[in-house]
């Protein structure tokens, strides 16, 4: 199966093509500026020394500090951390944050871990990178595995070397220099450029049908969002499986389960299917919203939605994005679908910079604002440009950063 790194390649050598630009220029682009990899030596609570290995891997810095999540995932290595971070240069400029692009990752499940032990595992990988990481070089942020409490530790270990710099990492506990509205951010801006979506064909959100695949941090707020907006979310899923119920699943109270038994399982709000069975239900709308690679040439055949959101980093493959267009389903591509996250995370670090708070209306106010000005360039440029959405938003992107980089010189 094609990687998130090869998926990143391929999409962007696509797009590369019809820009035109030089070779020479492509292979720049496309080189990441610094890989970083290192041993992460820390204590288990039974005394015992655990060694993990840690990537942190800078894309591409020419339109401003490099900036990107964090990951703690035992399936976490170097190719899925360098494509994740060329995703990430791609989505700053989508929306045209000033940032560049960069990602890491730890190589551990964090379920085994106890909350100490990731403390001591967080502060040791820190002291290994904190002297290319910071506000002005690359501001890291949470990913699946990691939280704002990961974000705090981050902050107060950075600051042992280099003092008082909350804007060192996003994504950070709101007592603690955060954001308010950062949490809910990646999910409502799917929300956003969903509907907006669906304006494009006419539609309206009132009794459109929604399957969600993952209901994680993005999955639970794009569909709280959604819910909330008056769409019909008919299936949800999370590891334990997947709920269907074709009349409209309560999302609030899938959500109030979640907190109380930890999962989805045992609800009682819809029949019990697969996460698979999920991807392939006669849905107006499919978000992926867990893990990537999940729509690939062997299933794409079987979706059935028109439109598919792609809220998960990499949920389908370049094969599959093919099938999926010949078909003419509509896919709005992660580099747009799920920027809000990277877009809060640039308002927390213009507060953390100017030392100055904004109330979450404003929050809210400017995510819907940049979320619906990028989604209206990517839709007049695939029109203009007779592309599809995907191979407009990487057409925006290659422009806004190689031209920084011309301008820059090199």
């Amino acid at each position: 199966m094609t990687s998130l790194g090869q998926a990143a390649e391929l999409f962007f050598e696509e797009s590369a093509k019809i820009a035109g630009i030089s070779d020479s220029l492509k292979s720049l682009l496309i080189t990441p500026h610094r890989e970083t990899r290192v041993e992460i030596p820390f204590l288990k609570d039974n005394g015992e020394l655990q060694i993990c290995i840690g990537y942190r891997i800078q894309h591409n810095r020419a339109r401003g500090p490099m900036k990107g999540g964090l990951r703690y995932h035992h399936h976490v290595d170097a190719d899925e951390v360098r494509g994740l971070a060329a995703l990430m240069t791609w989505k700053t400029a989508v929306v045209d944050v000033p940032f560049g692009g960069a990602k890491g990752g730890i190589t551990v499940d964090p379920r085994t871990l106890s909350i100490p032990e990731q403390e001591r595992l967080t502060r040791r990988f820190v002291d290994e990178i904190h002297d290319i990481i910071g506000p002005d070089r690359d501001i890291p942020a949470p990913d699946m595995g990691t939280s704002p409490r990961t974000m705090a530790w981050i902050m107060n270990q950075y600051q042992k070397f280099h003092g008082f710099s909350p804007g060192c990492v996003t994504g950070k506990p709101v007592e603690l220099y955060g954001a308010q509205g950062r949490t809910e951010a990646t999910g409502r801006g799917v929300g956003i450029v969903t509907l907006a979506l669906l304006r494009q064909f006419g539609k309206s959100v009132e009794g459109t049908s929604f399957a969600i695949q993952g209901f994680g941090n993005v999955g639970s707020f794009s569909a709280a969002w959604l819910y909330h907006s008056g769409a019909r979310i008919i299936a949800i899923s999370d590891i334990s499986g997947a709920i269907l119920n074709r009349d409209g699943i309560d999302i609030p109270a899938a959500q109030r389960h979640i907190e109380t038994s930890g999962s989805l399982e045992g609800f009682d709000g819809g029949k019990a299917i697969s996460n698979e069975d999920l991807l392939c239900l006669d849905a107006d709308v499919l978000i992926p919203a867990a893990l990537g690679n999940v729509i690939t040439k062997d299933n794409a055949a079987d979706i059935r939605a028109g439109f598919v959101i792609e809220a998960a980093n990499g949920p389908v493959t370049p094969e599959a994005d093919q099938l999926l267009q010949q078909r003419n389903i509509v896919v709005l591509p992660d580099i747009l679908a799920n920027a809000g996250g990277v877009t809060v995370s640039y308002f927390e670090w213009v507060q953390n910079q100017q030392y100055f708070r904004w109330d979450l209306s404003r929050v809210r106010e400017e995510l819907e604002r940049s979320m619906t000005r990028a989604f209206d360039q990517v839709w007049s440029t695939s029109r203009e440009r007779d592309v599809s959405l995907r191979t407009a938003a990487y057409l925006l992107a290659i422009d806004r950063v190689s031209r920084a980089v011309e301008l820059g010189g090199f």
